[in-house]
Parts: structure tokens; sequence; C-alpha cells
């Protein structure tokens, strides 16, 4: 940059109207960019790496946050700290279940590798969760095939700062903000009751933590500490992790030795119309049946039942779920999720039924 000389300081009539016309200009542009953002301010927080915590909608949140038993000053501390993080919206709007087909999906879960390391966990935890599943109520094979889904035993429980996860979808993410609000109030509650350091603590990049994925309000309402202590332990605590396990599935109304799914074969033409596909409610054994469809299952015909689609590669197929598939779905809403957790489940218990150590 050259020195500045004495005429630059000069304000002629002439460049008196053109440093006005360029204020002018530079104005429009900044109230154009403005508009075209979802909220200025959004960008001013991700440009200094934090958000602004003069925002109306943040100011708001704190009042609320406070309402609910928080103290004023900690809230204010905590979302000082917090880091807005773009590329969790962009995660948001691609989710794995929406760009696959199932038989795709099913083989990112149900592999190999994953049957022979929930068969490991279940020999070295053979005691503990049979023990758990009886006071549950609650099939070990699914305590250990819906941890092998969600985060492969516990080995990949997200790398987000679950502060920033849930600030990030709080703040700017307009569809489901009201949602993650109450999720990021949740969470600074759960860190006071069980002692959580907020601002170390990383999940996924939805806020979900731990080895089962728990959103704060599951933590808080469903998390158990299998011997009871004070703290529960969702990381590394083997006891904890299994017994919220089952305790989740058991709130939700897992039904003991009651099916999942079956397999369906469409024995006529048409079939059923695509709109029974995924609808969890007023369906029974008998009405899918009269689409068309051969159920492999002793249930009676007032069952109630949910069409699934599990097409394989080059051609359509069908499952029927039933009520503990649709527990299933209270864990994750995803049928093709539901769908590997009992594939990967079944797989592990074949497994260990093979090796006679059931």
């Amino acid at each position: 940059m050259r020195p500045r000389t004495s005429s630059d300081r000069r304000l002629t009539p002439r460049r008196a109207l053109i440093a006005l016309l360029a204020s002018c200009s530079a104005a429009a542009l900044s109230a154009a960019a403005a508009v075209e953002t979802p909220a200025a301010s959004q960008s001013l927080s991700a440009e200094r790496g934090h958000f602004d915590l003069n925002r109306t909608d943040i100011l708001q949140y704190i009042d609320q946050a406070v309402a609910q038993g928080l103290p004023r000053e900690q809230v204010l501390q905590v979302l000082a700290a917090a880091e807005p993080q773009p590329q969790i919206l962009d995660a948001m709007s691609r989710p794995i279940e929406k760009t696959l087909e199932w038989w795709e999906y099913r083989a990112r879960f149900v592999t190999p590798e994953r049957i022979a390391a929930g068969v490991q966990l279940w020999r070295d935890h053979k005691e503990l969760l049979d023990q758990i599943a009886t006071e549950y109520q609650v099939p070990p094979e699914y305590l250990v095939g819906l941890l092998g889904v969600e985060t492969r035993y516990g080995r990949t429980t997200g790398r987000y700062r679950v502060l920033d996860a849930l600030a990030t979808l709080a703040f700017d993410y307009p569809p489901r903000s009201n949602y993650f609000r109450k999720e990021l109030t949740e969470f600074l509650l759960l860190a006071n009751e069980d002692g959580l350091d907020v601002l170390t603590i990383k999940g996924s990049y939805a806020g979900a933590m731990g080895a089962l994925q728990f959103m704060p309000s599951s933590y808080r309402r469903f998390a158990v500490s299998e011997e009871h202590h004070s703290r529960r332990d969702l990381w590394s605590d083997w006891g904890d992790i299994f017994a919220s396990t089952a305790n989740y599935l058991h709130q939700a109304g897992w039904q003991y030795e009651a099916p999942v799914l079956a397999d369906a074969q469409l024995r006529a033409s048409p079939g059923p119309s695509p709109t029974l596909v995924g609808k969890l409610h007023g369906e029974t054994v008998a009405t899918l049946r009269a689409t068309g469809l051969t159920i492999a299952t002793q249930l009676p015909d007032d069952a109630a039942a949910i069409l699934l689609a599990a097409n394989e590669q080059g051609a359509p197929g069908y499952r029927v779920g039933f009520h503990n598939f649709y527990v299933l779905t209270r864990y994750n809403s995803s049928p093709m999720y539901a769908m590997a957790v009992f594939d990967l489940a079944q797989a592990i218990r074949h497994q260990m039924a093979q090796e006679g150590t059931l």
C-alpha cells in the first residue's frame, strides 16, 4: 500500500460526490446480502467463529433456558464458547436413508466384520447381557445388534462437540430449530445432573451422544446406571450401555418373544399400493394379504402390520413388520434402520448358536 499524501486527505466537491455514491453502493450491496442470507447475523457469527449473543432469537432462548432452571450466567458462558459448524447444515440435508436403496443400506451394516464383532461383544459380556435381558425382557441379540448398527459397538460416537452441533441446529437450522433448542437445554441440564463437561463432550452432527447415540432428552429419560450409580456412563460402562438400551426398548413397549418382521412374497398383481409402504398404523396381516402378498407369519389376521419396501438389486421386494418392529422405529424412525438392526441381530444370534455359545 502506498503512503498517503496530503492530496489524499483533501475532499473536493467531486471527491465528495464519488465518496457518497460509493458509500451508497456499499450499503445497497450489504442490504442485498442480508436479504439473500437466511440470517445476516448467522454469516457474521460463522465469520467470527462464535454466535452473536445479541441476536433476538438467541436472547429469547437464553430467557427460556433460565426459565427451565439454568443459571443465566452459565447459559451465557456456554453459548459464548459455542462455535457454528456450517458442515452440519450440509449433513442434515443428505441423511444416508434418503440416498440408498435397501440392498445398499443393508450391505453397509450387515457385514461379516460387524457380525463377528457383535459375536465377540456378546461372548465377552454374556453373563451381564443375560442378566439385563432377563430383567428388561428384551433379547440380548437386539441389544447387541442395535449397538452394532448405531455406532459399531461404541467405536464411532461422533467427532463434533455436542455443544457446537446443538447450537448450530438450534440457531441456524430453521426447519427444526425449536426441537434443537429444547435439546440444547436438555444437554445443559444433563451436564449439571451428571457432571459432564459441556466443552469437551463429542457426538454426532445432530448432537447424539455415546455408544447409543442418545439425544440429550433421551439420555435424561432412558439412560440408567446398571449398578445404580448417580452418574450414567454411555461411553465406556457396558453395564450402563446395555441396561439403557434395554430400558429404552422396554419402555417403548417391546413384547418378549413376539416377532419383529417377516418376509413377504407377491403372489398376485398388481400388488399393494405404494401408499401402504411404511404406513405405521391402520393395516393388519389380513389387509396386507388381501393386496396379494403371502406373509410368512403365524400371527392372527387382526395383528397390526407394517408393509416395508425391501428392494434387492434389480428386483422389488417386500417385508412386513409387526409390533416389535414398530418399537425399533421409536429408536430411529427409519424403516431401513430397523430392518438393519433386525438382520444384524439375527445374524449374530445365528453365529452364536452355531458355535454353541448361547
